[in-house]
């Protein structure tokens, strides 16, 4: 994974109080911890983490956080980021120091290439169960996104995590059995056929009564044999 490096700065004021007006500004309050060493306070210019986390896999890049009027920098990762209830903004970060030589567990996203052949041409629907996994590798060997083709399901048919795409020096810290990807008859179909089937079931219970024969009464009866 590519690596991407951040200026910082570090944040004399704490506080709520202080974060609005730090918001208010275009930076984002941010943490940095772990790694042995004490927590540090620092701020990010908001655009500069929105363009980056707006990129493929850029919420498990590993980041180099550069100091500013320091030379002091710092491998990190997005360990958490906070978002205003209301205004879907990012309100804080907290990025944890990691060393490259060690290894990290992450959450990475899975990407389906192609369409299921049940989908296409069978009338199913394809349910994506399971969108993301965790993986265990060093800092440098974090996928983006892990990949998995679903072009040969047919309904019925489903892929588990042991069937995903693997990167070489990754490790799946998943159940090899957990469902990733399932297709199934839809719904309307369902309906269509059971539909279906309760008309014929119908039709046979009436081609099996006996016509009801209706009689003309005594007193025509009675009346022809006077005739």
């Amino acid at each position: 994974m590519s690596e991407i490096t951040i200026e910082v700065n570090k944040r004399e004021e704490t506080g709520k109080n202080a974060n609005r007006r730090l918001r208010a500004s275009g930076f984002i309050p941010a943490v940095v911890y772990g790694g042995g060493r004490d927590s540090l306070s620092i701020q990010v210019q908001k655009q500069v983490i929105h363009d980056l986390l707006r990129q493929e896999g850029g919420e498990h890049a590993v980041f180099l956080l550069k100091l500013a009027g320091t030379d002091k920098s710092r491998h990190t990762m997005v360990r958490d980021v906070e978002i205003h209830s209301v205004s879907r903004q990012i309100i804080h970060i907290d990025f944890q120091r990691v060393l490259m030589t060690e290894k990290v567990k992450v959450m990475v996203g899975i990407e389906l290439l192609g369409t299921p052949e049940g989908v296409k041409n069978e009338g199913g629907v394809m349910d994506f169960i399971t969108r993301e996994v965790e993986i265990e590798s060093l800092p440098g060997d974090l996928p983006a996104k892990l990949t998995l083709d679903v072009a040969d399901l047919n309904i019925g048919d489903h892929l588990e995590a042991k069937d995903l795409e693997i990167p070489e020096k990754v490790e799946l810290m998943e159940e090899p059995g957990r469902v990733i990807v399932s297709v199934a008859h839809s719904r309307v179909s369902d309906v269509v056929e059971e539909a279906e089937a309760e008309g014929e079931e119908l039709l046979l219970e009436a081609e099996a009564e006996e016509p009801e024969l209706i009689g003309r009464g005594k007193e025509a009866e009675e009346s022809e044999d006077t005739e």
